[in-house]
């Protein structure tokens, strides 16, 4: 047979122009290109999509830690964090394996966490003054997970899987949305928007996770599903469902900040929580972006290396089938072109017959051959060999393939699938020539290839020999025997189990493919390589898994996760840092505050010493000290002679500055564990604990001494009066003072600049020192 000039059937030609249809192919064409992109990169889109859900669930924690447990952030977060853990389930399914019973798992994971949303909105409904179903077993969730269980046992894992998007998937969305709508009434300016755009985010992911769903055998799941969302924009559900998940977590986190930037009232953290949020997105987008490449990257490394190793897999078999044929077609030509053979032809004789015979018998055992045949022009056999049943011998070839090639003088070849015996043969053919060149008749040589099969076998990877219909004739995969690679016409299905028998008419692939190609075979993804053989349309290929792809890019995922949580916990704990920065600042602000108005309160506003306030406070405890420990205790009260004069003679500036001086003056030569205070005026009052009159006197006129020795802003002198008391039992605070003041006022009368004790009453007389 000729050279296949078989073309993709989508093919434009670049030769004319463009028709009505031509542009509908190409669109058809340029959708199923980027759908076939995508879908390679479905596990990073599955990553996404579960990372989008877990920092939307890290989120809601983190506003119900603030509201405090209890609060329905929680039930949200526990929802996001279960359904991304489910789509990271999805992707441990694409990438390793996936089993019924791993299915069975993801889908009840994922009805629990919809339920969970359910119980989000209920849980606000009621905070919001409504009426809602009662929780749990007792409501409306046992009947939904019952539903979704019922489907499941009646249809399988996609009808469940469906029937829960439909029954809680769908109206929980719609039930959240409801929820931020809520919010929103009670929100002002940027927060009102962005629980407004909460809301209609989850509309969007009402209809995209609870309306377009896996295929199922019921209607609507059967018309509108993922595989139609797929053919119609060229993008999986997915990718629209992980970027709504994205836009929730900002969106939700966006609100929570916004609260946070009204609680802490603070410019400065407001201003770092925008720089934050653009500084969050570029590094997401920086990260994502960096670790899809890495992803592709590594992927791609091993791709290469499938590919190579297919092309080499497809050439070896290619090869030993060509082993298999070669010598039966170089023994037909040999036969073909004997002389005898070709006198058996134009009339030989008995002897000649029977060489030509011998020949035969040889050549046919020498091949491997199981059946060696001369057929006349006609195609009317004439001589066969090898084959013990006569009545099995096509007693006319006129009609068969091989046959009518070698009648037109090339050489034939063709493949034969015995239905009956589940066996392929080829058939090679020669042109028996006469004296002038001219074709009298046709060799063939026929050889069952069970061998090459057998030794196939043993093949560590998918191969299949398939006829030009694509219905796999030859396979290490027995299930696969007599299943068509793409589908069907019906009366090409009928006419083909005429000839084979009953089809397994469930195709591996949604459409015939070519050679060196990714795609999807019998809901696996692998690459694929076809040979067509002998210049016929019927072909080899092999598969190659793609686990060990998705493996080489699950490295790439897991560094990206990692990378991406670092980077989050370095942005939060920077948020958390300067959050409690702020918090602190203000507090400090707020205690030094208060020690500035308790400073002011307590503290004389002119020279600094402390008040009447601060002295009456003062005073109390050391009397209390002084009773319960038995310690002496003095006080001292002591004013400036003749003050008036130096405020009438050098002004009340010239005073108030002495008043300053003395006041920094007494305080340097006392102790740290005495009180020194402004009684009013150019009065100043000292307690001394631990000190009895005795001391006290000695002290007082010690200060009398140093201040008449000193000069005080120009004066030439200034001279203090001392009154001199000791803290006797059964003294209040006020007969206290009063003794000490009558002490400074016998001082004045004195002659002033002395200092005096006052008299000891009968309890000082028996007071213990």
């Amino acid at each position: 047979m000729g050279a296949s000039t078989k073309q993709p059937l989508e093919a434009v030609d670049a030769a004319r122009p463009f028709r009505d249809g031509d542009h509908q192919k190409l669109a058809r064409l340029m959708r199923e290109h980027m759908a076939a992109l995508i879908n390679s990169q479905l596990d990073f889109i599955f990553f996404f999509y579960g990372l989008a859900f877990i920092l939307l669930g890290s989120t809601c924690f983190a506003i119900a830690r603030e509201a405090g447990r209890g609060e329905p952030w929680d039930v949200l977060g526990l929802f996001a964090f279960l359904h991304g853990a489910g789509e990271w389930l999805d992707l441990a399914a694409l990438d390793i394996a996936d089993t019924p019973l791993f299915a069975v798992m993801r889908t009840a994971l994922m009805a629990i966490s919809f339920l969970l949303l359910m119980e989000f909105a209920r849980m606000n409904a009621i905070r919001f003054g409504l009426r809602a179903p009662a929780r749990w077993l007792f409501g409306l969730y046992l009947p939904l997970l019952l539903l979704v269980v019922f489907a499941g046992t009646q249809g399988g894992t996609a009808t469940a899987n469906a029937v829960a998007r439909y029954a809680i998937g769908f109206p929980a969305a719609i039930a959240a949305a409801s929820v931020f709508a809520w919010f929103a009434k009670g929100f002002l300016g940027t927060a009102r928007h962005l629980a407004i755009f909460a809301a209609m985010a989850f509309v969007l992911y009402a209809f995209a996770a609870g309306i377009i769903v896996t295929v199922a055998p019921f209607w609507p799941a059967d018309t509108i599903n993922q595989d139609w969302f797929v053919q119609l924009t060229g993008i999986p559900i997915q990718l629209v469902r992980g970027l709504l998940a994205c836009a929730l977590a900002l969106t939700i986190w966006a609100i929570w900040r916004h609260q946070l930037v009204l609680k802490v009232a603070s410019e400065r953290y407001t201003a770092f929580l925008h720089q934050q949020f653009i500084w969050t997105l570029a590094a997401m987008g920086i990260i994502l972006v960096c670790g899809w490449i890495l992803t592709e990257f590594l992927g791609g490394i091993y791709k290469q290396n499938a590919e190579m190793a297919a092309r080499a897999d497809i050439d070896l078999i290619a090869s030993h089938l060509a082993a298999e044929t070669a010598p039966i077609e170089a023994m037909v030509k040999s036969f073909a072109g004997a002389p005898s053979v070709q006198s058996l032809l134009g009339g030989a004789s008995a002897d000649e017959t029977e060489r030509v015979k011998s020949m035969l018998d040889l050549d046919v055992e020498a091949s491997g051959a199981k059946l060696g045949m001369i057929f006349d022009g006609s195609g009317r056999i004439v001589m066969s060999s090898g084959q013990k049943e006569m009545g099995a011998v096509p007693l006319n070839a006129g009609s068969a393939p091989y046959f009518l090639t070698s009648l037109a003088g090339e050489l034939g070849r063709y493949f034969a699938f015995d239905a009956a015996a589940k066996e392929l043969d080829f058939y090679a053919s020669y042109p028996i020539r006469g004296r002038v060149g001219e074709v009298v008749g046709v060799a063939a040589l026929q050889k069952s290839l069970s061998g090459f099969d057998a030794d196939l076998r043993e093949f560590d990877r998918p191969y299949f020999f398939v006829d030009p219909n694509g219905v796999i004739v030859l396979t290490n995969q027995p299930k696969m025997l007599l299943r068509p690679f793409w589908p069907l016409t019906p009366y090409k299905a009928a006419a083909l189990a005429v000839q084979y028998g009953t089809l397994n008419d469930r195709p591996l692939m949604k459409r015939e493919v070519e050679d060196g190609t990714w795609t999807q075979a019998d809901g696996e993804r692998n690459y694929l390589r076809r040979r067509f053989v002998h210049a016929s349309q019927w072909s080899l290929v092999i598969l190659n898994p793609t686990q060990e792809i998705f493996a080489s890019r699950i490295l790439g995922i897991v560094i990206t996760f990692l990378t991406t949580i670092m980077a989050l916990i370095y942005l939060f704990g920077r948020e958390r840092w300067m959050r409690d920065k702020v918090e602190v600042e203000k507090r400090l602000e707020l205690q030094k505050l208060a020690r500035d108005l308790k400073f002011q309160a307590t503290t004389d506003p002119l020279t600094g010493l402390s008040n009447r306030l601060q002295f009456d406070q003062g005073l109390a405890n050391e009397m209390l000290r002084s009773e319960r420990y038995e310690t002496p205790l003095s006080l001292v009260l002591y004013d400036i002679d003749h003050f008036k004069d130096i405020n009438d003679t050098y002004g009340h500036q010239t005073g108030d500055k002495v008043l300053v001086d003395l006041s920094q003056f007494v305080a340097a030569r006392i102790r740290s564990t005495d009180l020194l205070a402004r009684w009013g005026g150019e009065e100043f009052v000292l307690v001394l604990p631990g000190t009895d009159s005795a001391m006290a006197y000695l002290a007082a006129e010690k200060l009398r001494d140093d201040v008449e020795k000193t000069a005080f802003d120009g004066l030439q002198t200034v001279t203090c009066s001392f009154g001199v008391a000791q803290f006797a039992v059964g003294d209040t605070a006020e007969s206290f003072i009063d003794r000490a003041d009558a002490a400074l006022y016998q001082a004045k009368i004195s002659g002033r600049n002395r200092v005096k004790l006052a008299p000891k009453s009968a309890a000082e007389e028996g007071f213990v020192i």
